[in-house]
């Protein structure tokens, strides 16, 4: 009897002992997650941007066969590559919609940015989503996509692409790193669907300097090849 007791008690406090490390691991996880949700969704905490550049001949075929209605980019002007958005980045994750309800977004910012984001819609989205996070005022906001787009150069075998093209990624990638003195490939990434290419994402610091981006990167199209249709009405 008194044998089995004291085996039962070795096996309880053997069980206390390989318990503890699990403990201490979830209370570190608990404390990471609250540390993490302090800065969550704070206006102007964040570490970098990403400025986004969407292939508008690929949003637009997959727009048609969604069969939604018309978009304004989609309309036969001869769109190649257009700001997708400027987008607040955590080292790991990201904030959004930072101030709920948004600051309503004034009609002639809109207007002013039809050239570089051709459909109101998304130009609101893009406010109420990420340009919050930004700590910036909307007109500022606004002017700091500018002058990010300002900053970097499409390659010449983009801008006037009048017959669909199968490209790697990869060779996208290049082609970008190239053109822009000082972006390196940890900078850049190029994403994909399942056929076209969709993106290509570029890694800013607060000031507008390339820098790297590991969880950007990491989400890059592992595609071998795709197509970028072409120049709608070029």
């Amino acid at each position: 009897m008194f044998h089995s007791r004291l085996h039962s008690f070795s096996r309880l406090m053997i069980s206390l002992v390989l318990a503890l490390p699990l403990a201490a691991g979830l209370v570190s996880l608990t404390g990471a997650a609250q540390a993490q949700d302090r800065r969550q969704n704070a206006p102007g905490e964040f570490d970098f941007y990403v400025l986004s550049l969407s292939w508008s001949p690929s949003f637009c075929e997959e727009a048609a066969e969604r069969g939604g209605r018309s978009q304004i980019q989609c309309s036969g002007r001869p769109y190649a590559f257009v700001v997708h958005g400027l987008w607040p980045q955590y080292e790991n994750g990201f904030p959004e919609y930072c101030q709920r309800p948004a600051p309503r977004l004034n009609r002639s910012i809109v207007s002013s940015m039809l050239d570089l984001m051709p459909a109101p819609g998304l130009i609101f989205n893009e406010w109420d989503k990420h340009g919050t996070c930004s700590g910036l005022a909307d007109r500022s906001y606004f002017e700091t996509i500018r002058k990010a787009r300002a900053a970097i150069k499409i390659p010449a075998e983009y801008l006037d692409l009048s017959q669909a093209k199968t490209v790697a990624p990869a060779e996208v990638e290049e082609a970008f790193i190239r053109a822009n003195p000082g972006l390196g490939s940890a900078a850049i990434s190029v994403t994909c669907n399942r056929t076209r290419l969709s993106e290509v994402r570029i890694c800013l610091s607060k000031d507008l300097q390339f820098r790297a981006c590991e969880e950007i990167d990491r989400r890059a199209c592992r595609r071998d090849q795709v197509t970028m249709p072409p120049i709608r009405g070029g």
